[in-house]
């Protein structure tokens, strides 16, 4: 159980948390939900001792292991897979005890060693990383490549697996969907509802919140309030718990005007005096409740297009890429597609598939790499791509680069009327001049926002626009989208601006360009079923031998005696032994799954109820998933300890 009681913080001369109190229950799944700024990292940072509060008690049971995503960009050479393992702190530790004891010849400490890998899974440690990576989006390919060769975007997430890869039983995520795809996601999340220990999460993404936390707990003016249920329920009771704090204030300022009334009316009537004196110590007693200020919405609007040109745009066997040294490299081809004023239209695909190119290739950020892209007369593209905020001129503010915008691709403006334009975006003061790198990451992408809108588009390219933005912006920008005008095109892992936005898809996939019949919940289907696929074609491949999980005895000399022998067959014995152990319990699980089949099966045959043929058939089919999933498994242990036998 983590109890955290009255806890202050300081942060220079701003107080964070202001006698804090939460108490949370093991194994439960928690949002940490809070406006920008509140403090909801300092509390991970306390959490994790790596801030010491002013004031209060926080209690982490001493056994639990703690598990966060770092948030430095890592700089090695090693490869993505050792990268991730090392975040396996029990592996690691047992790794370096097997090769101390080794170093010593201590065969005590060496067994003591070899049953600490067992118990942190050694064997299958390398396999059940790779999984993580791959789950994240990575190919094979990029499997063991050097962790320095990716972008850092794809760092981001090699920081991500090495957190999920450590048995934790705390487990810290402060917005671990940012850098990911909607596939990626899509799989995260189907991770952590199966993850066992307690699990805290910041994240600005109310259906990735609704999907997997059970309590929310907000952080406001200092205060934690803890509401059981997910995020939609957490607004609903908030709301809910406002209208009586608010109704409870006006009536105690009633009361309050009612006693100061009769007090003013009588203290000079010495008949009274004593009744007014009462009335008095009854208002001082009296301990004061606070009116709701609720936090002001953010509200802008894209300004109406100068034209609607129809269609906006026709692709001719349109073919995507970029070029390289090697030369060049297509990643889609053959679109024929048409964009027409007022669309709203996502774009779906798997990471990698060719969103992002797509994009780019409209947006004149790349050029074609075949076939035709026709621009309909009059066309203004605003384009808000992943890497956009990375181009802001971090020595600069806000109001010099919209003078620059305003000067080399308009439409011209006074700076007055520049300045009260930022005004819309928060941008109010001495922030104007605020150089960009001192700015918050909700900051810059509202200063993105705030440009992007300047230059009155009529066609919206935005390419994972949401990444930085909190809750609040993320609804103004559902808004402000479904009020205008002209064409949007969105790339997206957030599912609610997605299904807010949205009215038709398009999938890229296979080099293709196609609609997608179908919603978001179709489009989750569709992509379970494709990892269902290419997890099968995988397990049809020949298994490569395992990675050694330590430096192996040196095989035995002719001269070696039969002692040196038993001692070689006790350890493959140790080192096999969980795995027949798993076998063993995979044959039993079999067993009794086939047993539950036949008897349904059977009560099918002899005419079930028509109220239970639903749920049987649906039992049906979770016990043959569960069956293909243990003859897989089955079948991988089998490789596995013939692998280490030979």
């Amino acid at each position: 159980m983590i109890t955290i009681r009255d806890i202050t913080l300081r942060r220079g001369v701003k107080v964070v948390l202001d006698g804090a109190s939460a108490t949370l229950q093991p194994g439960e799944k928690i949002g940490l939900v809070g406006r920008n700024g509140a403090g909801k990292s300092s509390l991970f940072a306390l959490l994790t001792n790596r801030l010491s509060n002013d004031r209060g008690e926080v209690e982490v049971p001493r056994h639990w292991r703690r598990s966060e995503v770092a948030q430095n960009m890592p700089e090695t050479d090693d490869g993505a897979t050792d990268f991730v393992l090392q975040g396996d702190l029990p592996l690691v530790a047992a790794r370096i005890a097997l090769a101390e004891a080794e170093a010593a010849e201590d065969g005590h400490a060496m067994a003591d060693a070899h049953a600490a890998l067992a118990d942190a899974g050694a064997f299958d440690a390398r396999s059940r990383a790779q999984a993580l990576l791959m789950g994240l989006g990575f190919k094979t390919e990029q499997l063991d490549a050097p962790v320095n060769s990716f972008s850092g975007g794809w760092r981001m997430r090699l920081q991500l697996a090495r957190a999920l890869m450590c048995p934790a039983e705390l487990m810290l995520l402060d917005e671990p969907t940012n850098h990911l795809d909607l596939d990626a996601l899509v799989w995260l999340e189907a991770w952590l509802q199966r993850y066992d220990g307690t699990l805290i999460i910041i994240s600005h993404d109310r259906e990735f919140l609704d999907a997997i936390t059970k309590v929310t707990l907000h952080l406001d003016e200092g205060k934690l309030v803890r509401y059981g249920g997910n995020y939609t329920s957490f607004e609903s009771q908030r709301a809910e718990r406002m209208v009586l704090q608010q109704a409870s204030y006006e009536r105690q300022q009633e009361k309050v005007a009612h006693l100061q009334k009769f007090i003013d009316r009588f203290k000079a009537k010495a008949s009274k005096a004593k009744q007014a004196q009462s009335r008095v110590k009854a208002l001082e007693r009296m301990e004061k409740l606070a009116p709701v200020l609720a936090s002001a919405d953010f509200n802008f609007e894209f300004r109406e297009p100068l034209n609607l040109p129809n269609p906006m745009l026709m692709f001719d066997d349109l073919s995507a890429g970029y070029r390289t040294d090697e030369g060049d490299r297509i990643i889609v081809r053959g679109v024929d597609r048409s964009v027409l004023a007022g669309q709203r239209i996502g774009i779906l695909g798997a990471n990698g598939q060719g969103k992002s190119t797509l994009v780019k290739t409209i947006a004149r950020a790349q050029a074609p790499m075949g076939g035709k892209l026709t621009e309909g007369k009059g066309l203004s593209i605003g384009y808000f791509a992943q890497q956009e905020l990375d181009v802001l001129r971090l020595d600069e503010g806000p109001l010099e680069h919209m003078v620059r915008l305003a000067r080399e691709v308009g439409p011209p403006g006074r700076e007055q009327e520049l300045r009260d334009f930022l005004g819309q975006f928060r941008f109010t003061g001495d922030m104007v001049n605020q150089q960009v790198g001192s700015l918050s990451g909700g900051e810059k992408a509202r200063l993105v926002l705030a440009m992007l809108v300047w230059q009155r588009p009529n066609l919206l390219l935005l390419d994972e626009p949401t990444n930085h933005l909190d809750l609040n912006t993320r609804e103004a920008l559902s808004l402000a989208l479904n009020e205008f005008e002209g064409t949007v095109m969105l790339v997206s892992h957030d599912r609610a601006l997605l299904r807010e936005v949205c009215d038709e898809f398009w999938l890229v996939a296979d080099g293709a360009v196609k609609p997608f019949d179908g919603d978001l919940d179709d489009y989750q289907r569709w992509l379970l079923d494709q990892s269902k696929e290419a997890a099968r074609a995988a397990k049809k491949q020949p298994a490569a031998a395992p990675v050694p999980v330590a430096v192996s005895a040196p095989a035995p000399a002719p001269r070696e005696d039969r002692k040196a022998s038993g001692q070689a067959r006790a350890k493959l014995a140790e080192q096999t032994r969980p795995l027949r152990k798993e076998m063993e319990a995979i044959d039993k699980r079999l067993h009794t799954l086939a047993a539950e089949r036949g008897e349904i099966e059977a009560q099918l045959a002899e005419g079930a109820a028509a109220s239970a043929i639903a749920e049987m058939g649906r039992r049906l089919k979770a016990i043959a998933d569960q069956l293909e999933a243990d003859e897989m498994r089955w079948l991988e242990l089998g490789e596995q300890i013939e692998a280490l036998s030979a």
